[in-house]
């Protein structure tokens, strides 16, 4: 068993906050369809689930970058410009999965995919599209958000004064 938990740890962790992420999506649109009303902006009604929808996708954003920083791809670094960098990254991969989502279920029901699951039509396009958008959000974290080189994660975690101190202890040990 811990032989399989090495291997698929860091899948595991993804499904696992992956649904986390979800809950809290779920949850945050709940709460702000609550709190928010539906108002007029330059004589334009926006709907309450619309501005929830948005918020409860910036909350699932910022709560899915954390734990995928941390927990799934444990990339270690805080200095500003590195998790700055990151999260500029994470956000961008997640807009175009969103968009990939949102213009790839409407294909899927025009040519077809459109079969009713637990009285909902559309479901399995629904189901694809989700899977499709959960591996691209895994490569693209995986291989261009949280991916680094051992030695530059290194330097990146240590301030410039670190950084001095061990060029100067190197010299006097010469």
């Amino acid at each position: 068993m811990k032989k399989l938990w090495n291997k698929y740890h860091e899948i595991i962790m993804y499904l696992i906050f992956g649904v986390a992420t979800t809950v809290v999506s779920w949850a945050t649109y709940a709460l702000f369809t609550f709190l928010i009303p539906t108002f007029s902006f330059l004589g334009i009604t926006v709907e309450n689930t619309t501005t929830s929808n948005v918020l409860s996708w910036i909350c699932a954003v910022i709560f899915a970058f954390i734990t995928n920083k941390v927990w799934v791809f444990n990339s270690k670094s805080w200095k500003p410009s590195v998790a700055f960098k990151e999260l500029w990254m994470f956000v961008l991969s997640r807009l175009a999965t969103g968009v990939i989502e949102w213009v790839g279920l409407p294909i899927l029901i025009a040519i077809g995919v459109d079969q009713t699951i637990f009285g909902v039509d559309g479901m399995i396009a629904k189901i694809i599209v989700s899977i499709i958008v959960v591996i691209l959000n895994y490569v693209f974290s995986k291989l261009f958000i949280f991916k680094r080189k051992k030695e530059a994660t290194d330097l990146e975690e240590k301030d410039t004064d670190d950084i001095i101190e061990d060029i100067l202890d190197d010299i006097r040990k010469k």
